[in-house]
């Protein structure tokens, strides 16, 4: 048997401290006795690309998923990640060889279309957007539930937090990694896997909301401020503690890889300025108070507090409210005036070309599209903070790092972002191009992803450490459980960190 435990998007600066300080024992243990592994990710410029990659074997250009709304060009619209085709992910290439797979909480996932054992989502916490509850066979959840309890919404809704929200996200958070153990160590005493694979996302949404109190209008003293300042740390203890219990429950001789697809840092990202300035970078002037205003979206954000917006969507069923947030990403953009738009994202900034040919209403013909390329990146790069630092690290072209058969589905530019905090930004300038403020408070995130951090910890069971070949990469862990459990590799683009045991 073979278990991936998925420390989702764990900060290597945090888990390197607290290894430090004793605090993650069951961690520290499989570094023992296995290898850690920095692993090269799509993370540095398409954090959520990274997820498919990690689950699928297959890279971003091959596979075109990149955040969970995306344009669809032939309905000239954002929509969710679901219109799109996804790789099958490794426990459909194992059930397809009879294998069976205990899946749960697999992050920004989709049910599997091949099944061959236990598949549970949205368990932990529910994400109507990244973690909806389903699960198969029909039925597994309600079980599961009946004995360990239903597990608490947690859908991340973009702006300011209260104190209140907060800890209640902390309690939830920290309780979110024994349930994910809990029922680990419930199913693999009942029934025979050959993978296991276990997302502890509480450690991806803590870094989110908990890496710093920055995106509160004011800290809170006292009690409040302890238990929100160590919540972080607190919920990757959590997460080590869960560990342990379902290391104690694995067949004797397991593998075992503990994988992170991508890091967490300060915030940074200052995408929802982008639309604004890209629009006074197209405009080639400052933006004037009569000019239609883009990013309808977080203006929308910043005037409807994220409790009204939480219990509205909660009101809808999640397929409408998934449907009306798609809707509203792009509202109001005249597409017969529009030479380039802002894509929906919340960490690197996304530009897209209105191309002609490509987009169903495009404009800009193709012997256009380089220049105006060169023109969009030069421009943005005029923007400074209010320090008068740059505000943007680099623009790159996404088909020359990204290249495969659904790179279309990409963006054309990336904006990658300086790496120092955005959280309290109120706006940028450009000596050419104006001032560009931001609505409200942004995502309202204290933490983002950062460009690499991808890491890996192989503990050989009855399997063999395997080195040499290419440096490590995401998309080798789904080539290790497909060698591992001896089924058919091929169109995997990654190489087995492990030689399976001989039989």
């Amino acid at each position: 048997m073979i278990c991936v435990l998925q420390f989702d998007a764990a900060s290597v600066a945090v888990v390197d401290r607290m290894l430090g300080e004793g605090r993650l024992p069951a961690l520290a243990g499989l570094i023992a006795r296995g290898r850690r592994s920095s692993l090269a990710t799509p993370a540095g410029h398409f954090a959520a690309g990274a997820f498919h990659t990690l689950y699928s074997g297959v890279e971003l250009g091959d596979h075109g998923l990149f955040y969970p709304f995306q344009w669809d060009a032939a309905s000239q619209r954002a929509r969710y990640m679901t219109a799109f085709p996804a790789p099958p992910a490794i426990w459909e290439r194992l059930a397809r060889a009879g294998r069976r797979t205990l899946a749960i909480d697999p992050y920004e996932s989709r049910p599997p279309k091949e099944r061959c054992g236990t598949y549970v989502c949205g368990w932990q916490f529910a994400d109507r957007v990244v973690l909806p509850r389903w699960s198969l066979p029909r039925g597994t959840g309600r079980e599961l539930a009946r004995r360990h309890g239903r597990g608490k919404h947690a859908t991340e809704v973009f702006g300011r937090p209260s104190v209140g929200e907060l800890l209640a996200l902390r309690e939830t958070l920290i309780a979110a990694p024994g349930r994910v153990a809990g029922a680990a160590v419930d199913l693999l005493a009942r029934e025979r896997y050959d993978l296991a694979w276990l997302t502890f996302s509480a450690a991806h949404l803590a870094g989110h909301q908990f890496w710093d109190l920055s995106q509160l209008p004011a800290e809170p003293a006292g009690p409040q401020r302890e238990l929100l300042a160590g919540a972080l740390s607190d919920v990757y203890e959590a997460v080590d503690a869960a560990f342990a219990r379902v290391l104690a429950a694995l067949p004797a001789g397991s593998d075992v890889i503990v994988a992170s697809a991508v890091g967490m840092d300060v915030n940074s990202s200052r995408a929802d300025l982008l639309p604004g300035m890209l629009a006074a970078v197209l405009a080639g002037r400052p933006l004037a108070s009569g000019d239609d205003a883009p990013g309808a979206i977080w203006r929308l954000r910043a005037a409807v507090p994220p409790r009204a917006r939480g219990a509205l969507a909660r009101a809808l069923p999640d397929r409408a409210a998934l449907e009306l947030t798609a809707r509203l990403e792009l509202r109001g953009v005249d597409w017969s005036q529009t030479e380039a738009f802002a894509h929906p994202a919340d960490n690197q900034g996304y530009v897209r070309l209105n191309l002609r040919g490509r987009e169903r209403d495009g404009i800009v013909g193709a012997g256009e599209a380089d220049a105006l390329l060169a023109r969009i990146a030069d421009g943005l790069r005029t923007f400074r903070d209010p320090d008068g630092r740059p505000a943007v690290a680099s623009v790159d072209r996404a088909a020359e790092h990204h290249p495969g058969v659904r790179a279309g589905q990409l963006p054309d530019l990336v904006v990658s972002w300086s790496e120092r905090p955005a959280t309290t930004l109120a706006g940028l300038s450009s000596p050419s191009f104006g001032d560009v403020m931001r609505s409200g408070a942004g995502s309202g995130r204290s933490g983002n992803h950062t460009p690499g951090d991808a890491w890996a910890v192989v503990a050989a069971g009855r399997s063999a450490p395997r080195s040499g070949g290419q440096p490590p990469r995401l998309a080798d862990v789904a080539s290790t459980i497909a060698a591992v459990c001896g089924v058919d590799g091929a169109g995997l683009a990654g190489e087995s960190l492990l030689a399976p045991a001989r039989t």
